[in-house]
């Protein structure tokens, strides 16, 4: 039997205190939403629906790439069952359906794969124990332990608030039978609304075994609906990312202070001092040492790299045994071969440097070209920006560029040539030899500093 995938996402969020829609709060660098969907589609299901509803148009724009997503609006928010229905025409009537949620973030494809298993028999129910259940579903069974009905928190009596094993929400059920509970589950409740947890009652009295599954752990299965939930499960995911850093074989100085927000693949030995952000794709190579509060961001880095103190790299790729930093920003584009240093106030910018070249103090590099074994002095700057066009500069080979040193592309500054400090160069310079390019230094014996105004 193939599988569809129902994800409730129509919520409002009203105690995220937001404009923004509670399924696109960050988790980790993304979406609550991008979690689950993510999750879901490890499960590979024929049919992925999204119920979408308060801002829906701003949650499936932020999907806009995503074309395998089928989209339905729920233009009356009348509940979970009310939600549900609105997506069962979309679902193969054939299949079985997982029905999910978009704020619970954490959830674990084994488990669902788990619950999925389990629904063989007829309907099953993720489930979880906690002392205090609080505002979550009871979970009421009778003296065998099996499964009779949910009751809603607002609607449970003394004794039913009292159980500690509580409803997640998830549940997996044939298309056709979950259709069938759903069209007798009436509005007679606290809330008003039609209760996807009515179903089990109505499976239980048809005689449908009701299997249930339980996660590893509590917090696979908590919702958001608030920005002290949202951080709570921040610090959860931080400290499996460490974790799983820590069992491959990485040096952490401080497993607390690590931000993994996308995908950080280490090889071996690799250090990572404290408070360092990792985004999107970032790759280290052998030996590679992470100074403290850095901040990675698609960035592919070769064996024996050393990133110093507060840089920020971000879409840029650096060869084995560069040196960067501290206080080095290399910007998307920036491409540095074998033994290349980059220090402190340093910045590069879609500028392809050779091996062992050198920009070591408060220079700029962007749009260039840089050779091998290149020095580049303090203060020096690539002009590449003419107010509407960029401009490419080129420096070959073994060229030595002066402290404090303009160069306004287009320009060539050809193999090994020597730039004279304080120069700014418009023209292309001959191969091997100094160029300087300064005003004439004058003194002038006349001058005086003018006179502060005495205080009356």
């Amino acid at each position: 039997m193939s599988l569809n995938i129902i994800v409730l996402a129509a919520g409002e969020g009203k105690r995220m205190q937001s404009r923004l829609p509670k399924v696109l709060h960050p988790l980790a660098g993304r979406s609550l939403l991008h979690h689950v969907i993510h999750t879901a589609r490890e499960l590979q299901p024929q049919q992925l629906i999204v119920v979408i509803g308060h801002a829906g148009e701003a949650v499936r724009a932020a999907f806009t790439a995503d074309t395998a997503i089928t989209w339905v609006e729920q233009t009356e928010r009348l509940g979970t069952g009310h939600a549900v229905q609105q997506a069962l025409p979309y679902v193969d009537a054939h299949a079985r359906v997982l029905v999910l949620y978009g704020d619970v973030p954490l959830m674990r494809a084994e488990t669902l794969r788990a619950l999925v298993a389990a629904s063989d028999t007829g309907l099953a129910i993720l489930t979880a124990r906690s002392e205090d259940a609080g505002n979550y579903g009871r979970i009421v069974r009778n003296q065998q332990g099996a499964v009779q009905r949910i009751t809603e928190a607002r609607d449970a009596n003394a004794e039913e608030r009292a159980i500690q094993e509580w409803n997640t929400g998830v549940l997996c059920a044939p298309a056709a039978r979950l259709a069938q509970w759903l069209s007798h589950v009436t509005r007679y409740n606290a809330q008003g609304e039609y209760y996807l947890t009515d179903v089990i009652a109505l499976a239980v009295a048809e005689g449908v075994p009701v299997s249930t599954v339980h996660p590893t752990r509590v917090a696979d299965v908590e919702g958001v609906n608030s920005k002290r939930e949202l951080a709570m499960l921040e610090a959860v995911y931080r400290r499996d990312q460490a974790e799983a850093l820590l069992a491959a074989g990485v040096t952490l100085a401080d497993p607390a202070r690590i931000d993994v927000r996308g995908q950080l693949q280490c090889a071996r030995d690799v250090e990572i001092d404290v408070n360092c952000v990792f985004e999107e794709q970032v790759t280290l190579g052998e030996g590679v040492r992470i100074g403290p509060n850095c901040v990675l961001r698609n960035v592919s880095i070769a064996a024996g790299t050393q990133v110093l103190a507060y840089s920020m790299l971000d879409g840029a790729q650096v060869g084995a045994n560069c040196r960067i930093g501290p206080y080095a920003r290399l910007r998307p584009g920036a491409q540095l071969d074998a033994d290349v240093h980059i220090g402190n106030f340093v910045e590069v910018k879609a500028s392809h440097i050779g091996a062992g070249s050198k920009a070591n103090h408060l220079a700029y590099v962007g749009d260039s070209s840089v050779g091998q074994r290149v020095n580049i002095g303090a203060g020096t700057i690539t002009c590449n920006y003419d107010g509407v066009n960029k401009h490419r500069t080129i420096i070959e080979d073994d060229c030595f560029i002066g402290s404090d040193a303009t160069l306004v592309a287009p320009v060539t500054i050809s193999r090994g040539s020597y730039v004279g400090a304080g120069s700014t160069i418009s023209k292309d310079t001959p191969s091997g030899q100094l160029t300087v390019a300064r005003a004439k230094q004058i003194s002038l014996p006349s001058w005086k500093p003018p006179a502060k105004k005495t205080k009356g």
